[in-house]
């Protein structure tokens, strides 16, 4: 019997289950299936730290949720329109956040007593009537995994694992997604093992022919392409996104790239991805630790090398000597920092936004650097390259600011053209710069304030390098107060002159009439910009900025903050950048705070973002 499609504009789904199960590798190749047909999407992958949590227990719940449409969305969205929950733990842990009337589709095969007193279910709750505001489907996933793999050699716990296939074929059924990259990646994935690859080819099979032909499902959902600008586009993870803004930066600019890091979530990705990309002149150094990882990247661009390290928050505690010697030698330096829950290990697989005043701040004396923050997976792309122009044009660390939600989570991007982007003049010292041929290391660029950037073993430019203060000019140690005194000075005033570059801050009030000011900074530009749509589409009148330096902040952004009436920060911290922004232009702002290890939901910022615009219009 044909079943009906039904065609729907927005869907989010949720894929729940162990954290062995795969349900990060199921995610994932939905996800790809998607960007191959062509719609927006955004995913938000959420894992436990432990590399094989308790089985069956609520710790160890594993879950990747996608958001995916005909139109441009900038969130993974708020609650999901199905859930698959591979056991009990995977239900109770999420069953909360789907709306009622939604689709709920279980594996009853893990619903045996011990499972279910794992978690605390006193019964089982697929036979009461604790779920009967959604549409529950009871697929048996694990044993009709089993039984379509009972032809191939291989044990029952083999068969059993490729379960997460048989849902993703019955989720490609139902939304209508393309097969045949799966089963390419399949047979690659499994290359060494064609037993192990064709069998979970015949699961992914099995799901799709399962939701054909049963009669629990009685309609599948369409979604149709998002109408994207004409371009090359892949889909792309924040960490990855970083990975090619890096090699992007050595090719553009000529130099080497070294990666010093040590492994650390959620940043391991961008070394593991270095690694592979040899062939674009990158070498990358895993360090015994975070301080010898920090150490060789400044070791690098000293030699001449585009120098990187790559951390989170506990990583940048560690750095921060290394870091301030890199502003007092003023070589450039690139710090990324892919912020996680803390503090000390804190939630090392979740997200935050709570390391910005340690990047500002964390370092003994007067040792300013430029942050800057990607607010999107593929803005990381560019955040990179223009943390790159910035550190090398005025010779100082920069520190780029990314989180867990942004490093983990995916989106589709429009793959650039290399000449369409700035080439990166290095300009190294080649010839003395002084009188009677003399090198003088700290002589400085009249516009940017950099210092004379010289490869070692060029003949006659012999310099000292060290922590201890350099005397202007010379770059001989000085103990003079008045030259220690002016070299602080200088080095604040060389990152203050990055303002200069800065484009005018971008305010979206296309009323021109708002009375709120939304400001955000980093991952929270997804949820701010759902959540100011919502309003606007409620009839409310709201403006939006967000901020990608935040140090040196937009020259004008005092003078934007004074026009409205009300300006209100939304951040995963308690109040870093309200407090900042308050302090600096004396501006009553409004922060709204949350450390949840989770982004903000685009409809819970409606309802904040909709009570203050009702505020203010009730104090006219």
């Amino acid at each position: 019997m044909a079943k009906d499609i039904q065609q729907l504009q927005r869907v989010v789904i949720r894929i729940a289950g162990d954290s062995g199960d795969g349900m990060q590798l199921t995610g994932d190749r939905f996800t790809t299936e998607t960007a191959a047909f062509g719609n927006d999407l955004s995913t938000l992958p959420n894992f436990p730290a432990e590399i094989r949590a308790p089985a069956g227990t609520l710790a160890g719940v594993s879950s990747f949720q996608l958001h995916f449409a005909d139109y441009d969305i900038v969130t993974p969205g708020d609650k999901p329109d199905v859930l698959v929950a591979m056991n009990p733990a995977a239900l109770k842990a999420n069953v909360s956040d789907v709306p009622d009337g939604k689709d709920l589709i279980v594996n009853t095969d893990e619903f045996t007593k011990r499972n279910l007193s794992k978690v605390g279910y006193a019964e089982n709750p697929l036979e009461n009537d604790s779920l009967s505001r959604l549409k529950v489907h009871p697929v048996p996933l694990t044993s009709l995994t089993v039984e379509a793999l009972k032809d191939f050699d291989i044990g029952k716990k083999d068969a059993q694992r490729s379960k997460n296939m048989f849902a993703l074929g019955l989720l490609c059924w139902m939304y209508n997604r393309p097969t045949d990259g799966t089963a390419e990646f399949l047979r690659k994935k499994f290359a060494k093992d064609p037993v192990i690859a064709e069998a979970n080819l015949a699961a992914f099979n099995a799901g799709w022919a399962y939701g054909e032909t049963t009669e629990s499902f009685s309609v599948s959902y369409e979604v149709a392409p998002a109408a994207l600008p004409v371009g090359t586009y892949r889909t792309i993870t924040g960490n990855k996104a970083l990975a090619y803004g890096l090699v992007t930066a050595g090719n553009r600019s000529g130099l080497p790239v070294f990666l010093g890091s040590y492994p650390i979530t959620p940043a391991s990705d961008i070394l593991h991805e270095l690694s592979q990309l040899k062939d674009f002149n990158v070498m990358t150094f895993q360090a015994e630790d975070e301080i010898a990882g920090v150490a060789s990247a400044l070791g690098a661009s000293f030699g001449g090398s585009l120098g990187i390290t790559t951390t989170s928050g506990p990583g940048i505690a560690l750095k921060s000597e290394t870091i301030g010697l890199g502003v007092s030698l003023e070589l450039p330096l690139l710090v990324i920092d892919v912020q996680r829950g803390g503090p000390s290990t804190g939630l090392p697989t979740k997200t935050e936004q709570a390391d910005l005043l340690q990047v500002l701040y964390g370092r003994n004396g007067e040792s300013p650097v430029p942050v800057i923050a990607a607010s999107s997976p593929s803005d990381c792309f560019y955040s990179a390259l223009e943390a790159a122009q910035i550190a090398l044009r005025y010779r100082t660390p920069v520190i780029l600011l990314s989180d867990g939600y942004l490093g983990n989570g995916s989106e589709p991007w429009q793959v650039p053209a290399v000449e369409d982007l700035p080439q990166i003049d290095v300009g190294f010292a080649t010839e003395p710069n002084g009188d009677d041929d003399v090198f003088l290391p700290y002589k400085r660029d009249p516009q940017t304030l950099a210092r004379a950037w010289a490869i070692p073993g060029t003949k006659g430019l012999e310099h000292r390098i060290g922590g201890l203060e350099k005397a202007d000019q010379t770059g001989n140690i000085s103990y003079d107060p008045d030259n220690h005194d002016a070299m602080v000075r200088l080095r604040q005033a060389k990152v203050d002159a990055v303002a200069a570059e800065i484009e005018p801050t971008k305010v979206d009030d296309p009323s021109g009439e708002a009375k709120v000011l939304v400001v955000g900074w980093g991952s929270t530009y997804g949820p701010i910009t759902a959540g100011v749509r919502r309003v606007r589409a409620a009839g409310g009148q709201i403006a939006q900025a967000h901020v990608r330096h935040l140090n040196p902040l937009p020259p004008d952004l005092g003078e934007v903050l004074q026009r409205y009436e009300r300006v209100v920060v939304p951040e995963m911290n308690l109040g870093q950048f309200a407090m900042l922004l308050r302090a600096k232009y004396l501006v009553d702002v409004q922060g709204y705070n949350q450390v949840r290890g989770l982004p903000f939901g685009a409809s819970e910022l409606a309802d904040v973002f909709g009570e203050h615009v009702k505020e203010v219009g009730a104090t006219r």
